[in-house]
């Protein structure tokens, strides 16, 4: 080998040895084995060159090539391997060391409430049903023994929509979820035991009233069903929810057409701090009463083989009252900061309060 070749071959593995990384490596390559790289210069020159010194040259030139490609990719893989390695090392993660922390969410205060209340109804055995939130007239009015005069009819406070094409049936925007409980008496036989909580709608909007808000009705149908049994319910459910259990509960009479007789439900509170269950006070929280037989006929029952009771609460409400929150608009603002302060944590179960 020429001493032009020997210098070219030392310096290219010396640069090689020196090559810390891909890039650096990548460099050599190119500038040895690349199209203007100096051996592939020495190639080209071969065909200026007299053709006994070109076979010699030649012969030269290939084998000094050959050592040089295999020189270039082992010192390839090496640095392949070692970048490989380090980064292994970088990403390398401790699976003893804790999570890094991160913001969790919030369950909102009314989907939280009405998990409190499915959870205490559960245990005396009632079923979650649902209906659809835009209604025929019959099965939000009519059904439930409303007469055409009464106030909830009008356009004032309640939410009409056209008819669907071809068919001549008024709908509206669901004011109650009471036509869940008509459907469900249509729909199957008694012993019948059931809330229906859901979103409802009437024309309404005030630091107290929502143009759309959430109900959970209850509804009880079988034989030998007394005013009794509804109100040992009502106390059970209102002592286990605000999780006082000698909260003192209060029945007043009451008129509701779709229930005979017809009562308003009030706990005891403190009218100065807004205690629940403190002072001599009484709050109005809920309305209940006994099915009408008007209303069971309505459905095909006979009222002289079965007896209900009924009930039906605002969630909002009772979320108010047990969360401290003295404004209903502020449900609907998506306010990140109050959710923070009056959210549920999303990994808690409802609880059930003792006594239930």
């Amino acid at each position: 080998m020429s001493d032009d070749l020997e210098t070219l071959r030392q310096d290219v593995l010396s640069e090689l040895a020196g090559a810390t990384d891909l890039r650096a490596w990548d460099a050599v390559r190119v500038g040895t084995l690349g199209k203007s790289g100096r051996l592939t210069g020495l190639l080209k020159a071969l065909g200026k060159m007299q053709p006994d010194e070109r076979k010699a040259r030649g012969v030269a030139l290939n084998r000094l090539r050959d050592e040089l490609t295999q020189a270039v990719e082992a010192r390839g893989r090496e640095l392949e391997a070692a970048a490989l390695q380090a980064r292994l090392i970088a990403e390398k993660l401790d699976v003893t060391a804790p999570p890094p922390a991160e913001a969790t969410g919030y369950i909102h205060p009314i989907s939280r409430t009405i998990e409190e209340m499915t959870a205490i109804f559960g245990v005396m055995g009632f079923h979650v049903a649902e209906g659809p939130d835009i209604e025929t007239d019959w099965h939000n009015f009519s059904a439930l023994n409303t007469p055409d005069h009464h106030p909830a009819r009008t356009d004032h406070d309640t939410f009409y929509l056209p008819p669907s094409p071809g068919l001549d049936v008024t709908r509206v925007l669901r004011t109650q979820t009471s036509g869940v409980q008509i459907r469900t008496m249509l729909g199957q036989k008694p012993p019948i035991r059931i809330i229906a909580p859901g979103r409802t709608y009437r024309a309404d909007h005030d630091a107290t009233h929502s143009p759309m808000f959430h109900q959970c009705e209850g509804l009880v149908v079988g034989e030998g069903i007394t005013l009794g049994h509804l109100k040992g319910c009502l106390i059970e459910f209102l002592r286990a929810f605000f999780g006082k259990p000698s909260l003192p509960v209060r029945f007043r009479s009451s008129y509701f057409p779709f229930t005979e007789p017809s009562l308003e439900v009030d706990i005891g509170w403190s009218r100065k701090t807004g205690e629940i269950g403190a002072g001599e006070d009484w709050l109005e929280v809920l309305g209940a009463g006994m099915v009408h037989a008007r209303v069971l006929a309505n459905c095909g029952l006979d009222p002289r083989v079965w007896q209900g009771f009924a009930f039906g609460m605002g969630v909002e409400r009772l979320a108010m009252l047990k969360n401290g929150i003295p404004d209903l608009r502020s449900f609907y603002e998506s306010d990140i900061r109050w959710l923070r302060h009056y959210g549920a944590d999303p990994l808690a179960p409802a609880l059930l309060h003792e006594g239930v």
